[in-house]
């Protein structure tokens, strides 16, 4: 399984050189790795579904309980095979899509990362493994989202997508670290028969908020939802890829995956179920309002995704069958749509329904896919939308909680599912045809490929229900349930009340279709109170934050050293200051000073020095007295019996003198100085700073301290380094890295001035003899 994952990433860094070499054929190409995942994946379903598992570890940070583990049962399975599966189609799809595009090896790059990281996520036995692969989706979401990097509408919404995501995952984080500690281990397989303990620990409440900001995040739940419609500023393989399949279905994978240790509680049930019905209402009420069939798309998956959320958060064994048969249902379907309408985009010029009809003639590939796809969404049979929808009521039937209100808000945003589908398939397909700003005609089989493929599993699911019921559904309920089950799904449950719903639903949506233009005008109407919603506090909240940035800028960075240097030594003096004078005086041993004469005349020498640097008026004075100080410095390490440090501070004192020589030859001469009041600050923070570091350094010699270093160093100096300088050893052998770091930092300082001063003397030979001043 790790070289599944570690796959993605590597051919992730091929992609931009293969599509160089291949061009046309890159997208197939590149699409063999994630199609061999998926057969890999598949292979493992018979030893799933008869009850096994499969597992795979490597020690990663065994200190803190992080290893790099690996774990594969029902749940992760299905997630993976959708990811390497749709995956497949999406990079073949891309290829026709941006054919052409001169950053296309780039895409493909960011959708094989993703698809990498989606697989860790799900993979993931450790919960600290599992939140570094949630942040990778993060990243590369970004990336694709922005692709389109020239488009300001495009950067904003990657960033939007970021930022809400991101906040969320370092929430999850916190509540991650939380929850290994009430369960005792980091390993998702150790807590998952640990529930019990974490729902008794006083901990579960504070790790329910931070767990579920992050899958609430993630999968776009109200008032996060707003971001994922944003996100559609993608190219449609993006928007089918993340928004159908794989990103936004992380947060339902993660609340599944922790529905055994965390569910079950009444806060857990109400939370989520609460969340999700409410996110399922609001996302179908927005995509009524609709006209651009990407938008439709995106706020009926966010009401898809609130469907989800709420079976989980019921938690029965018939809701958490629905949920994973919703889960399957709405892949193949949504990932079709998404595709279809890029291929509308793509060959008609526009996304706007209403600019859109009497295609299927010119189209029927892509209308044969979208009607099957649209059927299934809105739960006609023989399709898999059907099953999954008699199987939601079902379960909100007979709901553990609100059972009433939960079965009224289901029926609701099924009869807007049915008015949507009908958008979507009816509209841009058949009656009269009209004008397209490009004239249409059929897409290249590049991008037939997936939305007839995928509408095509969907049927096929449908009406072959117990060859995925019996092994994948019945498998991944049983992970997210803690227990296995067995799972029976078919197409005709007989004459019950469920089936009245239904047929309700598909009336009611029926009516709703024809109805829309009244549902348009009233959506406009309803434009101005959602301007005030959750969108419009993330835009002001960001607008707040670069606010308060930009202020502080102009206060901190004035441009001007000096100033850098009184920020920094204000802000270190104020708290070490404080900490010093009270708790760390009090407890210093009270030892009277014993000084010899000529300690004091070599102290006096130093100060003398230093007071003369700061008077001088000539620089070469000031450098020699500069360097006064550093040999003084030398003085005191000789005295206290530190030769070998002594023979460094000469040298590198030297090496200094010398330089600023060099250095101040060219610059100008001391002819201006600072006002009065300026030089009386900048004294009273000198002798504040200089006065503390005594004083801290005085209190540290005071206190008596064994080191176990000064002995070590002394020992293995000669032995193991073979060096007798003991400064000079720990500095290139023992603490040789940080030595480096050092080098490296004033290596790039030294190159940037060369390259500054160069500049500067070309410009100086290129300007006009009458420009020189």
């Amino acid at each position: 399984m790790l070289t599944a994952v570690v796959s993605g990433f590597v051919l992730a860094l091929l992609a931009p050189w293969l599509y160089r070499i291949a061009r046309g054929a890159a997208g197939w190409l590149l699409s063999l790795l994630p199609a061999a995942l998926f057969v890999y994946f598949a292979a493992f379903i018979p030893q799933i579904a008869s009850g096994r598992t499969a597992a795979a570890s490597l020690p990663w940070v065994p200190a803190l309980g992080v290893n790099l583990s690996f774990y594969l049962d029902g749940l992760s399975l299905a997630f993976a095979l959708l990811i390497t599966g749709i995956g497949a189609l999406i990079i073949i799809y891309a290829g026709g899509y941006l054919a052409g595009d001169a950053h296309l090896g780039r895409l493909y790059a960011f959708l094989l990362m993703f698809m990498a990281s989606m697989l860790g996520l799900v993979l993931a036995d450790n919960l600290i493994t599992l939140f570094i692969f949630w942040e990778l989706t993060g990243v590369s979401s970004y990336l694709l989202i922005g692709f389109d990097h020239q488009r300001d509408e495009a950067r904003a919404a990657a960033l939007q997508a970021l930022l809400v995501t991101g906040l969320g995952g370092l929430a999850m984080l916190a509540g991650f670290v939380m929850l290994g500690i009430a369960g005792g281990s980091l390993d998702l397989t150790t807590l998952l028969g640990r529930g019990d303990a974490v729902k008794s620990h006083t901990l579960y409440p504070a790790i329910l908020v931070l767990v579920l900001l992050g899958a609430f995040t993630k999968s776009a739940q109200f008032p996060f939802h707003f971001w994922l419609p944003g996100a559609m500023e993608a190219p449609a393989p993006v928007s089918a890829y993340l928004h159908s399949a794989t990103m936004v279905k992380a947060g339902i994978y993660l609340l599944a995956r922790l529905a055994p240790i965390m569910g079950g509680a009444e806060l857990w049930q109400y939370s989520v179920t609460v969340a999700g019905a409410v996110t399922m209402l609001v996302g179908a009420a927005i995509a009524l309002a609709q006209t651009d069939l990407k938008r439709i798309l995106a706020f009926s998956t966010v009401s898809a995704l609130g469907t989800l959320t709420m079976l989980i958060g019921i938690g029965t064994t018939p809701a958490i069958i629905a949920a994973m048969t919703l889960l399957l249902a709405h892949s193949f379907y949504k990932g079709a749509l998404f595709l279809a309408s890029g291929s509308l985009d793509h060959e008609t010029g526009t996304r706007e329904v209403n600019e859109l009809g009497g295609l299927l003639r010119a189209m029927p590939v892509t209308g044969a896919a979208t009607i099957a796809a649209a059927l299934s969404m809105a739960g006609i049979p023989p399709l898999l939308g059907f099953i999954s929808k008699e199987l939601l009521y079902e379960s909100l039937l007979h709901a553990p909680i609100i059972e009433e209100v939960l079965t009224v808000a289901g029926v609701l945003a099924g009869v807007a599912m049915a008015a949507l589908a009908g958008v979507v398939a009816i509209k841009p397909f058949f009656g009269e045809k009209t004008e397209t700003p490009k004239s249409a005609h059929e897409a290249p089989a590049s991008m037939l490929l997936g939305p007839a493929l995928l509408a095509t599993l969907g049927l096929a699911a449908g009406l072959l229900p117990n060859a995925l019921g019996a092994s994948l559904v019945a498998a991944a309920a049983g992970a997210a349930l803690g227990a296995p089950i067995e799972v029976k799904l078919s197409l005709w449950h007989g004459f019950n009340f469920v089936l009245l719903l239904s047929a309700a639903t598909l009336a009611a949506g029926s009516a709703a279709y024809l109805m829309r233009r009244k549902i348009y005008r009233l959506g406009e109407s309803m434009q101005r109170v959602s301007q005030w919603g959750p969108s419009r506090w993330y835009r002001s909240t960001l607008d707040g934050v670069l606010s308060i940035a930009d202020m502080q800028t102009r206060v901190l960075q004035s441009g001007y050293m000096r100033f850098y240097l009184l920020i920094v030594i204000a802000a270190t003096l104020g708290p070490a200051g404080y900490i010093f004078w009270s708790r760390v005086r009090p407890a210093m041993p009270q030892a009277p000073m014993d000084l010899r004469f000529y300690e004091w005349l070599v102290a006096a020498v130093i100060l003398g020095a230093a007071i003369a640097t700061v008077k001088s008026t000539s620089r070469l004075t000031a450098v020699a007295t500069l360097g006064v100080v550093g040999f003084g410095i030398a003085l005191i390490y000789i005295l206290y019996g530190a030769p070998d440090l002594a023979k460094t501070q000469f040298a590198i004192e030297t090496l200094t003198v010398v330089l600023f020589v060099l250095v101040l030859y060219r610059l100008p001469r001391f002819t201006k100085y600072s006002e009065k009041p300026a030089r009386m600050r900048d004294l009273a923070v000198a002798l504040g700073v200089g006065g503390m570091m005594t004083t801290l350094v005085l209190a540290v010699t005071a206190i008596p301290r064994e080191s176990r270093l000064a002995g070590y160093f002394a020992e293995h100096s000669v032995a193991t380094a073979k060096g007798r300088n003991i400064v000079n050893v720990i500095l290139v052998d023992f603490r040789g890295l940080d030595t480096l770091g050092e080098i490296t930092v004033l290596s790039v300082a030294a190159i940037g001035v060369f390259a500054l001063l160069r500049l500067r003397s070309s410009q100086q030979k290129s300007d006009p003899p009458g420009d020189a001043q």
